[in-house]
């Protein structure tokens, strides 16, 4: 059984914990649900690695305000992990069990009801933020952009809606392939989640792979055990092309360049 978990203090993941547990039953701490539980914790999400501690389940699920110094209006979802600084959340340089059945379900049906949030990007992220320790598969699913979003309690009733809805039906299982290159909202890999037959782990951007080295990517491909591909954006690498291509040909994953 999965872990929904909301931040108390977080306008977005609180509103849609109290959507959601208004038809669960209250158990000490826990809201217990026939599809999942549900949690609502002191501390922000991002620094949550002491879940496993106290709770043991399958995985979790992070509901979450979303924020971006552009502004644009975006909902979005995805894994967790730092590949250097712990700037927001977990650990340095460790990269967190993604939960990528969930991640392609959970988007396929939100732009399968995209008419009802028009205003709205949907996207998943590349990999950021914290937590990085658990060792269940995580995912944060989060509202954008500012606080006008997040207190809107019409718009995380329908979002919370849709992760119910997500949760009490049977989530298929899909290959699973792991993603280099792009940018933070990454296209192409956005465009295989709503359109292609792979389901995304973790997602390294641009960006990022001036830390790819051999102690990370063993790390990577220990947090994504059942990957058995690697997807590349193969304009988006840039200058670590080369570094990226000679590490996967160590591997038996199958490389897909998009």
């Amino acid at each position: 059984m999965e872990l929904l978990v909301a931040y108390q203090d977080d306008s977005a993941g609180n509103n849609m914990a109290t959507f959601l547990s208004q038809k669960m039953k209250k158990d000490g701490e826990i809201f217990r649900g026939e599809n999942y539980d549900l949690l609502l914790i002191p501390t922000p999400a991002i620094s949550a690695d002491w879940l496993e501690e106290k709770y043991d389940y399958d995985g979790f699920i992070f509901l979450s305000k979303h924020a971006a110094e552009s502004g644009v209006l975006a909902l979005t979802c995805h894994s967790t992990g730092n590949f250097s600084d712990a700037k927001f959340g977990g650990n340095t340089k460790q990269i967190a069990i993604p939960h990528p059945n969930i991640q392609k379900k959970y988007l396929q049906t939100l732009w399968e009801k995209k008419s009802q949030f028009s205003e709205f990007q949907i996207t998943i992220e590349a990999t950021h933020h914290g937590p990085t320790a658990l060792n269940k598969p995580t995912i944060f699913i989060e509202i954008g952009t500012t606080n006008k979003q997040w207190t809107d309690v019409s718009l995380c009733n329908s979002v919370a809606f849709l992760v119910d809805k997500v949760l009490s039906e049977k989530i298929p299982s899909y290959p699973i392939a792991i993603c280099f290159g792009g940018t933070h909202y990454p296209e192409k890999f956005n465009e295989e989640l709503l359109n292609g037959k792979f389901a995304l782990g973790t997602v390294m951007p641009k960006h990022a792979l001036e830390n790819l080295d051999k102690n990370m990517f063993s790390h990577i491909l220990n947090r994504n055990q059942t990957a058995k591909t690697a997807l590349l954006d193969w304009k988006g690498l840039g200058s670590n092309k080369k570094k990226v291509i000679d590490l996967l040909e160590t591997t038996d994953l199958e490389v897909i360049k998009l």
